[in-house]
């Protein structure tokens, strides 16, 4: 199944990157915009040791060489999550983490 231009996908990138909310994340959801190269995207022509070719999602673009995993979808789940974070002094407490996808479709 290939995606295409006008699609909505889920992109899992291997390092995590901040929205424009200040929060961090590790994934992205949104339309597929568009396959772009390094002029293209950042007005220079980069060297061997960098991307060429960058994938705009939404209102956000990621470099071709972050690009994990790719999800043809419609729907995503954007609910926070419960985690359990453990500490000698604290013991184990449940907390309340907001969602780690982006969605690029929102703004």
């Amino acid at each position: 199944m290939n995606i295409k231009l006008g699609d909505k996908a889920l992109i899992t990138t291997d390092g995590w990157f901040y929205g424009p909310d200040g929060k961090t994340y590790h994934a992205v959801f949104g339309t597929v915009k568009g396959i772009f190269n390094d002029t293209d995207t950042l007005g220079i022509k980069t060297n061997a040791r960098s991307t060429n070719w960058y994938l705009q999602i939404g209102n956000t673009t990621i470099a071709g060489c972050q690009i994990h995993y790719m999800v043809k979808t419609d729907m995503v789940n954007f609910n926070k999550t419960n985690e359990d974070v453990w500490s000698a002094e604290a013991g184990v407490k449940n907390l309340e983490h907001y969602s780690v996808i982006y969605n690029a479709d929102a703004a």
